[in-house]
């Protein structure tokens, strides 16, 4: 089978079109033959950091969407012909591959309503931000509780985009977040955001231009040493900061004179450790595939750049460290 993968680490350059043998399921496992695939943070991070094994190649990808071929045989969520949406385990082989295999109970249904390629945006960043939300954060669903404030840093990225939307559509939170282009600005505030605050300017200034001094919840979704300083300032006693970034440090002595919570997000957890709760992450992607068949989720996808090949992914893989990506970037479709 056709696939994308590296043998050493180093620039989006290393990557190459190879051939490899297609996988086998195991008893929990889908074959899914890929679709349509999107690129992470995380990808550009590993292709820089994780050596593969030596003489062989790492094939790296995370989200995906595609068709169930088979099965494995303790298989009981879907069958071949399934349309899926699912963001991958970190101690597996990788999505940029025609057939891939991938745990049932971290998979979900694809939304009937968009394209492969609109539903290959959404599985790790939506993974992320529902965890964010209820699991970390643990904030209620219930729409009576009392006003509370979420700043999202780093609002217009894959993360940002959807947090946003699940937080305006699951709570009543009032949603302010970072960006700090015309175009940035622009996407934040059609996912939704309330507010939207410059985090090329001092944040604890931006938020006072919004008659706002502290907020209750913080999701720091990028550059939290540098916003370090902000987030001491801005969180209010008993709040609650979560993570998804790698700061080279973070000192968490400072907050507890406030009684500050810190918790850190890693969507790939749950299947890297195989813990007993993985099939919540089916779970969640089977609600928010409701949702946006619903209408109240939309995809973010942003940008389509061709069928899935080294070229592609590597002009992807640099945009992305460039730090100018909005949403989502997609591919689709292998050549023939």
């Amino acid at each position: 089978m056709k696939a994308i993968g590296y043998s050493q680490t180093g620039p989006a350059a290393v990557l190459r079109d190879i051939d490899l043998p297609e996988p086998l399921p195991g008893s929990r496992d889908l074959i899914v033959r890929v679709k349509a695939v999107s690129v992470n943070p995380a990808d550009t991070k590993l292709r820089r950091f994780a050596a593969p094994t030596e003489g062989q190649s790492r094939v790296l990808g995370f989200d995906a969407a595609g068709v169930v071929e088979s099965v494995g045989a303790e298989v009981t969520l879907f069958q071949p012909g399934d349309e899926v949406f699912y963001a991958g385990d970190i101690t597996r082989p990788g999505t940029n591959a025609q057939y891939h295999a991938v745990d049932e109970r971290i998979v979900g249904a694809k939304p009937k309503t968009l394209s492969f390629a609109e539903a290959a945006a959404l599985p790790l960043t939506t993974i992320t931000a529902w965890e964010i939300l209820f699991e970390r954060l643990k904030v209620s669903r219930d729409a009576t509780t009392a006003p509370h404030t979420l700043l999202v840093i780093g609002g217009a990225g894959g993360v940002g985009s959807i947090l946003i939307q699940l937080a305006r559509r699951l709570t009543n939170l009032t949603v302010i977040a970072t960006a700090s282009r015309p175009e940035t600005v622009q996407w934040v505030g059609k996912m939704g955001a309330h507010a939207v605050i410059n985090h090329r300017l001092p944040l604890s200034e931006e938020l006072r231009r919004i008659g706002i001094t502290e907020v209750d919840f913080i999701a720091s979704l990028t550059a939290s040493d540098r916003h370090y300083e902000a987030l001491k300032t801005l969180i209010k006693p008993q709040g609650h900061i979560v993570l998804i970034d790698d700061p080279d440090t973070f000192d968490i002595v400072p907050f507890k004179r406030k009684s500050v919570t810190l918790s850190w997000e890693f969507m790939f957890t749950r299947a890297a450790f195989q813990t007993p709760d993985m099939n919540e992450q089916h779970r969640l992607l089977t609600a928010v595939s409701t949702m946006v068949d619903r209408g109240e989720i939309r995809t973010t996808m942003t940008q389509k750049a061709g069928p899935i090949t080294a070229a592609n992914l590597i002009r992807v893989h640099e945009q992305i460290e460039a730090g100018s990506s909005i949403g989502k970037t997609v591919l689709s479709g292998f050549p023939d």
